[in-house]
């Protein structure tokens, strides 16, 4: 993409420039949260205070605020979470990228190294290294088998 003056930005550092704003709205949303909260304090006093003096009407009406601003506080709730959401979707794509990145480089390391090697020098290293691995494997058994008859010959019945 096309920054100023031409020059091409980085997808790492706009995502960064996004989350930033966005974690920015998230402070606002609490800043609202936070401002309803502390008119509902005042709110509740004054049902309280209603209600000593015997104001119905009064009473039902700032009950009535009250419910609305609980429904906003809920509202508010709910966009910090889908704009979370949406955070946490950008470090997805993000890492994602990362990931397709890496991938098509290694496959270029792959196809260099096969056009670096040849198929029958391969196929020799490969026999070496499995008659290698054949001779560990023999001399694996010979270990197991010594250690086996330097063990005690009752020593295993005694062990059950």
């Amino acid at each position: 993409m096309m920054g100023l003056f031409g020059k091409k930005k980085d997808p790492k550092e706009e995502v960064r420039e996004l989350q930033r704003k966005m974690r920015q709205e998230m402070r606002s949303l609490d800043r609202q949260v936070y401002s309803i909260q502390r008119e509902e304090q005042k709110v509740t006093k004054e049902i309280k205070d209603a209600a000593k003096k015997g104001d119905k009407d009064v009473c039902i009406i700032l009950a009535k605020s009250l419910i609305q601003s609980r429904k906003a506080q809920s509202k508010i709730h709910v966009s910090k979470a889908q704009i979370n959401s949406v955070i946490m979707c950008m470090q997805e794509q993000l890492a994602t990228m990362r990931m397709a990145g890496s991938i098509q480089k290694s496959t270029e390391v792959m196809k260099s190294m096969q056009q670096l090697v040849k198929v029958p020098e391969i196929m020799k290293t490969m026999r070496d290294m499995s008659a290698e691995m054949m001779k560990l494997g023999i001399i694996e058994e010979m270990i197991e088998d010594t250690l086996e008859s330097v063990e005690p010959a009752g020593l295993e019945e005694k062990a059950q």
